[in-house]
């Protein structure tokens, strides 16, 4: 088959930053497929594609597949490449119901692609090679979009307003107080160089260690230490590291100051994921203009959003490790400019 001049022609130089991320997905190892296919029609276009279309909506910023579709259609150097990449092996370009169904089910692929490309990551930027192989685990809160549906109106079955996302949950934050909104539950590495390994999103009101064996699940074999907060000293999370032949480091209950034999090497270890994991949550939210409410509305769309723009922060990494730039810093002037 002779190859698509366009896309020949974007891989040889490509036009911008945005195209160079979206060709990377072509050499990004993928999750297992399931066992057994799932029921209904075979899928005629491969799931890379709609990752190359997922990378085009979080670098631009656009949340709604029609948007994603209309700049496409834009008659640019850079529109007219992105849209060869986005065709398949025939140069069939997916329909406008294809591009809602597919995107719509990708949030449910996206935790096992992060972890994924987390690992593969690790394989190559050995992130542990002058340090102890350690995680840390948490969750940061994105608040959602419009208005809040408080406690008796949820209770009364009432919606005040329509702006009010119904599917997200109130928490409370020792920081930010009570909020409305989501919970991104995420894995880093804790090393120079911080490195997503695991993530899903949930409602707010969902609890860290509900979510953690997930998550856990993703990790590299290499990852020995698991550092979590007090939400994470839970018997589950600890069966489950045990289970993994990892260690969980996480404060303990009871009133300060603790005066036991390990307080000291928990003090450390608290600090080194405090400095690993905060500091990633605010690049993150920084990056990817978190700090205020996010720009989608639904579970699915909002999942699909953050694991999304843990994605392209992966892919960042890559394409920057491939071009010897730097892996912490400039990262959101980076994706500005693609």
């Amino acid at each position: 088959m002779v190859a698509d001049p366009a896309v020949a022609a974007a891989a040889a130089a490509p036009p911008s930053l945005l195209v160079a991320l979206v060709l990377l997905v072509d050499r990004l190892p993928l999750p297992a497929p399931p066992a057994r296919r799932p029921r209904g029609r075979p899928q005629v276009y491969p799931d890379r594609l709609f990752l190359k279309a997922l990378v085009g909506m979080l670098v631009r910023h656009l949340s709604k597949v029609h948007t994603l579709l209309a700049v496409l259609a834009e008659p640019t150097p850079e529109m007219c490449a992105l849209r060869a990449l986005l065709a398949d092996e025939q140069g069939r370009f997916p329909s406008r119901r294809t591009w809602e169904r597919r995107l719509r089910a990708m949030p449910d692929t996206l935790p096992a692609q992060v972890g994924c490309l987390g690992r593969h990551l690790v394989e190559l930027l050995r992130p542990w090679t002058a340090c102890g192989r350690a995680v840390a685990v948490d969750s940061t809160l994105l608040r959602a979009a419009g208005g809040v549906w408080h406690k008796q109106d949820r209770e009364a079955g009432v919606v005040p307003h329509t702006s009010i996302d119904t599917e997200a949950h109130w928490t409370k934050s020792g920081w930010h107080g009570w909020v409305y909104g989501w919970k991104l539950h995420l894995v880093s590495t804790v090393a120079a160089v911080w490195i997503p390994l695991a993530a899903d999103l949930t409602a707010a009101n969902v609890a860290d260690n509900e979510v953690a064996p997930a998550l856990l699940d993703e990790l590299p074999l290499e990852a020995r230490y698991v550092l979590g907060d007090l939400h994470y000293n839970a018997p589950n999370v600890q069966e489950h590291c045990d289970r993994a032949g990892r260690t969980l480091v996480t404060p303990r209950y009871g009133p300060y100051p603790h005066t036991d034999g390990g307080v000291e090497v928990r003090r450390l270890f608290h600090k080194l994921r405090s400095l690993a994991i905060e500091n990633f949550n605010e690049q993150f939210k920084e990056i990817f203009d978190c700090h205020g409410a996010v720009p989608t509305r639904g579970r699915a769309a909002t999942r699909r959003f953050a694991l999304g723009a843990l994605f392209v922060y992966q892919l960042a990494l890559l394409h920057r490790f491939t071009t010897g730039d730097a892996l912490r810093l400039g990262l959101k002037a980076f994706l500005c400019a693609a």
